[in-house]
C-alpha cells in the first residue's frame, strides 16, 4: 500500500529546472533509495516534501493528506521526519536535549518553559526525556547523552540527529546521505541501523545516498535522478544493470555494438 505518492513534481530556480515532472510512489514498509550525480534534485524533492519549497506544479500526497496544502511546521505531525546532509543540531545543546526538543511538537512544551518550573511542563519534559532515552537506548549512544552535540565527533551527530528524527514517531523517514563523512568502519552499522529502524520501530525510509554499497544492500526500490528528470527505477539488481544509468550515473560507457 503506497505511503508516499508523488506525482509529476516540478520546480525551477531562475530558469534552472532541479525538479523535471518527476513521479516515484513509495509503499509503506518499504526502504527506497534516491541517488543521481550531484545537483540532480535529490535534496530538492526532500525540501518540497518538507514544504521548505513550493513546486511550480505537480502533487504530493502522504497517507491520504496532501502535502502542498500544509505550512512546514505541520509536517512532522503528519508522520514525516528527516535528517540533513549537513548535520543541523543545537551544537551547544547536549545530545539529550537535541532529541527532547523534538518532543516539543507532540507534548505542547517548551525546554524554557520547563526550566520555569511550570508543574504541567515538568511533567511533560519528563516524559519526553524517558522517550527520548528509550530511543537512545535503540541506537547505543546513551553513553554521550550529556556531551554537548558540537563536541561529538561526526559519526556520533549523525546517530544524535537520527535520534532527533525518530522522536517524533514518524511513518516516514528521509535520511539524506546518512553515510556521508563516516569511516568505512561505521557503514556497516550504518546500514544495520536503517533496517532495524523499518523492522522494529515500523517506519518507512526514503534515502538520498552516494555510497552505492549501502544502497544496493539496503534498498528494495531505487529511483535514479539526473538533472532533474527520473531516469530510472526498480529494484537494486534492475537499476544496476540499467545501460543508461551506468553511462550517466555510474561512470561505465554503454557498450557500443
Amino acid at each position: 500500500m503506497a505511503i508516499l505518492a508523488i506525482d509529476r513534481l516540478s520546480i525551477s530556480f531562475g530558469g534552472l529546472r532541479a525538479l523535471d515532472s518527476v513521479g516515484l510512489t513509495v509503499d509503506e514498509g518499504q526502504i527506497y533509495g534516491l541517488i543521481g550525480p550531484n545537483g540532480a534534485g535529490k535534496s530538492t524533492l526532500f525540501n518540497c516534501m518538507t514544504r521548505h519549497y513550493t513546486p511550480d506544479r505537480g502533487g504530493l500526497r502522504f497517507a491520504g493528506a496532501d502535502l502542498l496544502a500544509r505550512a512546514p511546521h505541520q509536517i512532522p505531525r503528519l508522520g514525516i521526519a528527516r535528517t540533513f546532509q549537513n548535520v543541523e543540531l543545537f551544537q551547544s545543546l547536549s545530545a539529550l536535549d537535541n532529541i527532547v526538543v523534538a518532543e516539543q511538537h507532540r507534548y505542547g512544551f517548551s525546554l524554557l518553559a520547563g526550566a520555569l518550573g511550570l508543574p504541567r511542563s515538568r511533567r511533560e519534559e519528563a516524559r519526553a526525556r524517558g522517550r527520548a532515552l528509550e530511543i537512545a537506548r535503540f541506537l547505543g549512544i546513551e553513553a554521550i547523552l550529556d556531551v554537548p552535540a558540537g563536541e561529538l565527533p561526526f559519526g556520533s551527530q549523525k546517530l544524535v540527529e537520527i535520534a532527533r528524527a525518530l522522536a517524533s514517531s514518524p511513518r516516514l523517514l528521509l535520511l539524506d546521505e546518512p553515510a556521508g563523512g563516516i569511516g568505512s568502519g561505521e557503514l556497516g552499522a550504518m546500514t544495520a541501523l536503517i533496517r532495524r529502524i523499518r523492522a522494529e520501530r515500523n517506519v518507512t525510509v526514503l534515502l538520498v545516498e552516494h555510497n552505492m554499497g549501502l544502497v544496493m544492500e539496503v534498498c528494495d526500490r531505487i529511483a535514479v535522478l539526473d538533472f532533474g528528470r527520473k531516469l530510472a527505477e526498480g529494484t537494486p539488481a534492475e537499476v544496476r544493470a540499467n545501460p543508461a544509468v551506468i553511462e550517466a550515473y555510474l561512470g561505465e560507457p554503454t557498450p557500443r555494438a
